[in-house]
């Protein structure tokens, strides 16, 4: 049996851009941990707390980058 959190399903491999939710608000989970990222990141001022679910993962997979978190 996988496990889910160390071997993702394809659907949770998805682009943000299909998911079904994705117009709605970004979740408080979202929202605390891109903050820290942009922190981190050194680009506090790319933090939105008005983003799309959609939205806030793209930026988060940018600012992980840049963070260099893995």
């Amino acid at each position: 049996m996988n496990n889910a959190k160390t071997e993702p399903t394809d659907n949770a491999r998805k682009d943000p851009d299909e998911w079904l939710s994705g117009d709605d608000p970004m979740t408080g989970a979202q929202a605390s941990y891109l903050k820290t990222l942009c922190e981190q990141a050194g680009c506090p001022e790319m933090f939105d707390d008005k983003l799309t679910k959609a939205a806030a993962s793209k930026l988060i997979d940018e600012m992980r980058e840049k963070a260099g978190v893995e």
